[in-house]
């Protein structure tokens, strides 16, 4: 909260609802379940494709995903990540069009793949159901335009600081060093969620190493004083 207002990033941020999978009745999410087949990722695996026709839906039960998508014009944005209990994949197949997105494991993945027909008709016979998921989606869509909306008047910096501070909360593990962020993104995938230049991005993470805020490597990012970011978030001179 900054200036006792409540922003998406403080609540909502890229787990911005609670999991499609446990917004269900225990036999409905069972009665799902048993629709689909077993099926595991290895990490850095593309799971669904941008462009690709849909064929299938799938239930993420242990793992998390990163969700991406590209611009004609090559510019890759980070949209979401999706962890344990999270469907993906759902837009494509209930509107019969070309995947929106790309989506790629972080990690070893464990998830339950249905089939489009199966899943349909799985909702057109469990109204229940398709109800959570229309409110999933309008969940997920009013967290995306409360985050365009803010993020309109905040700078790259203040974008930076905010998406570093929204992994800290729900991927952040606490070591000696500091706060180490679990799921490893690259500077482009950065910089694609901050709306940014790789350039502007490796620039002010360069300086948030030297004051000491951040420790960097290949894919790994270790925040060392939360602090200095909130006070970067709050507009307030660090």
């Amino acid at each position: 909260m900054v200036g006792g207002q409540t922003h998406a990033w403080d609540d909502d941020g890229f787990d911005d609802r609670v999991p499609f999978l446990a917004r269900l009745e225990k036999d409905d999410r069972i009665g799902l379940l048993a629709v689909g087949r077993p099926l595991r990722y290895q990490a850095r695996n593309v799971i669904l494709r941008q462009d690709e026709p849909s064929a299938h839906v799938l239930l993420i039960l242990h793992g998390w995903t990163k969700v991406t998508a590209i611009a004609a014009n090559g510019y890759e944005a980070l949209l979401a990540l999706r962890g344990p209990g999270d469907i993906v994949g759902e837009g494509a197949a209930l509107s019969r069009r070309q995947r929106s997105a790309t989506v790629t494991a972080l990690e070893p993945i464990e998830a339950v793949v249905i089939e489009q027909s199966r899943f349909t008709n799985f909702l057109a016979d469990h109204p229940r159901v398709a109800l959570h998921l229309l409110g999933l989606a309008t969940d997920r869509q009013r967290s995306t335009d409360r985050r365009r909306l803010e993020w309109a008047a905040l700078t790259v910096r203040e974008r930076l600081a905010v998406l570093l501070l929204e992994l800290v909360r729900t991927h952040g593990h606490r070591t000696d060093e500091g706060i180490e962020l679990t799921i490893g993104l690259s500077q482009q995938e950065f910089a694609g969620s901050v709306g940014s230049s790789r350039e502007a991005v490796a620039r002010l993470l360069r300086e948030l190493r030297t004051r000491k805020v951040v420790t960097t490597e290949r894919r790994r990012i270790v925040v060392l004083r939360p602090d200095v970011l909130r006070r970067i978030v709050g507009g307030h001179p660090t």
